[in-house]
């Protein structure tokens, strides 16, 4: 095996995963996003500070991960929960991020739950895959993306990348998506 100096050799390992709950046993890293993390991410930030206020708070999502190194030939993999919920009538959604290093794609396996997975590209290209148990998205290099849910229960995805991968969160934060998905009347729309 070629092993470069500068790399370091890890031993193999395993996780447990709670597929129903969407939780990973035992992971380092445990992302959580409450409503007040979102701001500046909906189209009514009025009905979000209500929701705020009124609902405490609440959880929009979480990421679990044991992480790997973040370099070259290593797969990170992780566990993606998003609540089900609306601020005014937009679907609760992740933040969404490019990947640091564009290049990169990734792969969402839905395992419990029903939504979108929205990407765009820098140059206005859009793209709404829908999710829904036992279906997988392929997100390819260069496409920002996040999470959608649309239905009453939690919308849970295992995620794979490449260990490299990274995250821009802050081209999403100014850019936006160039459309949202809201539900009217028990319908999905999106404009």
């Amino acid at each position: 095996m070629d092993v470069r100096s500068t790399d370091k050799l890890i031993d193999p390992f395993s996780v447990d995963i709670d597929i129903d709950e969407g939780i990973m046993k035992r992971a380092t890293n445990h992302l959580v996003r409450k409503a007040s993390d979102m701001r500046g991410h909906y189209a009514d930030q009025a009905a979000l500070e209500r929701l705020i206020a009124e609902k405490a708070d609440p959880l929009h999502y979480e990421v679990f991960e044991v992480p790997v190194p973040e370099k070259e030939g290593h797969l990170m993999y992780c566990i993606s929960t998003l609540q089900p919920g609306q601020v005014g009538e937009e679907c609760f959604m992740t933040k969404g991020h490019y990947h640091a290093v564009a290049a990169t794609a990734e792969i969402y396996l839905c395992l419990r739950g029903q939504g979108y997975m929205a990407m765009k590209t820098a140059d206005g290209r859009w793209s709404a895959e829908p999710m829904s148990r036992g279906r997988m998205v392929y997100v390819p290099p260069h496409w920002a993306h996040r999470s959608i849910n649309t239905g009453g229960e939690p919308l849970i995805s295992f995620c794979v990348y490449p260990g490299q991968a990274g995250h821009n969160y802050g081209d999403i934060e100014q850019e936006g998506f160039p459309k949202r998905v809201f539900l009217r009347a028990e319908r999905v729309v999106i404009e």
